[in-house]
């Protein structure tokens, strides 16, 4: 299967954007290869800003140029924005609502070899609780080339979820995508598999695994974390009565937080979370990281398999 860094289509679509829509501004904190702006840098120049290791300085700039009406892109690694650069990301930007696109690149543990100090885990709970914020978390490279469009298209704060590594390419240019949206990969009614970013094709992966052992599993892409597709995961909960969600970030405050506050309004249903279980990752390659903290496959068959125990237990 072919395979492309989610951070790479987010390149590619700045790229378009920047050919079509002259506001579009992009900023680098002096990261410009690693977060796939180099091209944008050098063929639009005039609208490319290097701010150098300054993320918090990054911010205040993206949204100054926004309120003069500029759509600012600003990219740096996830641990620094939106980590080093919270407390600017929430009053500057998201108290005044700014038109802000910040692209957090080489999040996860498949950052690897950088260390627990470089791997983002903790991005998507300190970013979905800010007020006014949309949180988007694109599954493939080419998912992410149109997250990055739509976050363009979209008036307000975007945060943009970003990976270094290589990750299968499970959606295709047809395929849909829209800011609130989830979309159902694969239909099942046993228990339902909720995942994001590079989670999602071991979520298909598992599916399968489980369908060789009779169980028919539902498999739901969904990129878009805030806002979330509350008609779709409720829909799922009742049709399957068994909730799995996968993630690569911290058990707490991420996807499988999101998604039980919707099944805890809408429809309780067991569920069970993939997840790095409260703890900071280390040094090492991607796959071995991903084994040791249980996110591959097979986690996600034990979880699926766990979901469907308590949920024939209550019936």
């Amino acid at each position: 299967m072919k395979k492309a860094a989610t951070r790479d289509g987010y390149g590619q679509g700045l790229m378009e954007l920047g050919e079509y829509n002259q506001d579009v501004v992009v900023l680098s904190a002096d990261l410009t290869e690693s977060t796939r702006t180099l091209e944008f840098s050098k063929k639009y120049p005039g609208r490319f800003i290097e701010a150098g290791v300054a993320e918090q300085n990054m911010a205040g700039m993206a949204a100054g140029l926004a309120f003069e009406g500029k759509i600012p892109f600003a990219g740096s690694f996830s641990v620094f924005s939106p980590g080093r650069n919270w407390d600017q990301i929430r009053v500057s930007i998201c108290y005044s609502n700014a038109n802000v696109k910040i692209a957090g690149s080489h999040a996860g543990l498949v950052t690897g070899e950088d260390g627990a100090t470089h791997q983002a885990l903790e991005d998507i709970a300190i970013t979905r609780c800010l007020p006014n914020m949309v949180v988007l978390v694109p599954c493939d490279a080419l998912e992410a080339k149109k997250a990055t469009v739509a976050a363009a298209l979209y008036k307000g704060p975007v945060y943009l979820r970003l990976a270094r590594e290589k990750t299968a390419v499970v959606t295709t240019f047809e395929t849909p995508f829209e800011i609130g949206k989830a979309l159902v990969l694969r239909e099942g009614d046993d228990a339902a598999i909720i995942a994001c970013g590079t989670m999602v094709y071991p979520a298909l992966e598992a599916a399968e695994s489980l369908a060789a052992e009779g169980y028919s599993v539902c498999v739901i892409n969904n990129p878009s974390i805030k806002p979330l597709d509350t008609e779709t995961i409720v829909a799922a909960a009742v049709q399957t009565g068994a909730i799995v969600t996968a993630e690569e970030h911290q058990i707490n405050g991420g996807l499988g937080g999101a998604v039980a506050e919707v099944l805890a309004r809408n429809a309780p249903v067991p569920q069970e979370m993939v997840a790095v279980n409260d703890t900071f990752g280390e040094s090492g390659r991607p796959k071995e990281l991903l084994a040791k903290y249980g996110l591959t496959p097979w986690h996600i068959v034990d979880a699926v398999k766990r979901a469907v125990g308590r949920k024939q237990e209550q019936s």
